[in-house]
């Protein structure tokens, strides 16, 4: 069963604030607010909409470099040198700490291999599933420490930037990713797979899950 975490949804336009709404309002612990990076409030854990190099001189990545240290930055690069050989494959993503006890963590979780489009795949789901499993995997290594374990998730909107992924189907697939971690399956089988497949499935925006 998945850990609860708060969920915060950013992003500075109201159109992509309005999408995360239309696509979350049913669903339990989301707040969506209509904000930058750097306005935000102390939270536990931000997600970087990330490339596969950790190369963070850009958009919303830049911003949490900024924020927190160039350190940061080549912490995570180094990461990335000595678990994947120097290229973070899509669909991972792995927790941070960034030295400051108010924004404890980042995760950083690549949405494509180098800056360009990603519309038309299931990308945004891929990095937002990968963000939820690490950040599940590290509050169960910290069962016996509380006050490790991260209770707020701060997402921007996955491949709305560089990636070029419209806002509405930015949250079908962050939603659908959302689901499937707040209601995992109890038992594997190919019914299973294929209805996680319609709902991963590009519909040009149409929420399809069954």
């Amino acid at each position: 069963m998945a850990l609860p975490i708060d969920l915060w949804l950013i992003h500075p336009q109201t159109e992509m604030c309005d999408a995360f709404r239309d696509r979350f309002e049913d669903l339990p612990r989301v707040t969506v607010i209509e904000s930058r990076f750097e306005d935000l409030p102390p939270h536990d854990c931000f997600v970087t909409a990330a490339n596969a190099f950790g190369i963070m001189n850009a958009g919303i990545d830049a911003a949490v470099v900024h924020f927190h240290g160039e350190d940061l930055m080549r912490r995570i690069q180094h990461r990335i040198m000595d678990a994947y050989l120097g290229e973070q494959p899509l669909g991972t993503s792995f927790i941070e700490p960034t030295g400051n006890p108010e924004y404890p963590y980042v995760a950083h979780s690549p949405t494509m291999r180098v800056p360009g489009s990603i519309s038309g795949t299931d990308k945004v789901y891929a990095a937002t599933w990968a963000s939820l499993l690490a950040v599940y995997q590290h509050n169960v290594s910290q069962r016996e420490n509380e006050h490790a374990k991260i209770e707020t998730v701060v997402f921007p909107a996955m491949g709305a930037g560089f990636g070029g992924v419209p806002f509405q189907e930015v949250a079908r697939q962050m939603v659908v990713a959302y689901q499937h971690y707040l209601d995992p399956p109890h038992r594997m089988d190919w019914d299973m797979v294929i209805r996680r497949q319609k709902a991963i499935a590009y519909d040009q925006g149409q929420l399809v899950i069954r």
